[in-house]
């Protein structure tokens, strides 16, 4: 189709997350770490010392990298920086907020679903039209 990006294939890509301890280590106690040969880590654990600046870093790390197909961000820290990950229009890598313990989910803010239900009521709208 004319006007779509490709989105590039790989045989393995890497999940990166920006998320408190807890999550973090579940993820990781699931196999989802990496460390690369200059020590770069693919998470960033996220607690009361952590800086916007930091936390902003990380999310333009993480999305700027070509091994990374999907970033789990908690949403209480994608709120910290809700203009990036409003911002961020690309397919690859994936955005998308997770829960975490402490702060419990709230669709009113989740990038994701708000997208999506953009698209569904523009559709309903052009398919009203014919």
């Amino acid at each position: 189709m004319a006007g779509r990006t490709q989105i590039p294939t790989k045989s393995s890509a890497l999940i990166a997350m920006i998320a408190d301890e807890d999550t973090v280590t579940g993820f990781l106690l699931a196999g989802v770490g990496n460390v690369d040969l200059r020590r770069k880590t693919n998470y960033l654990i996220v607690d009361s010392k952590t800086t916007v600046k930091a936390i902003e870093d990380a999310f333009k790390e993480f999305t700027a990298k070509d091994d990374i197909a999907i970033v789990l961000i908690s949403q209480y820290v994608a709120n910290m920086i809700r203009f990036l990950v409003d911002s961020y229009n690309k397919p690859v890598p994936a955005i998308l907020e997770i829960p975490s313990k402490d702060h419990p989910y709230d669709p009113a803010h989740d990038s994701v679903l708000s997208r999506v239900k953009y698209l569904f009521s523009a559709e309903s709208v052009a398919s009203d039209r014919r």
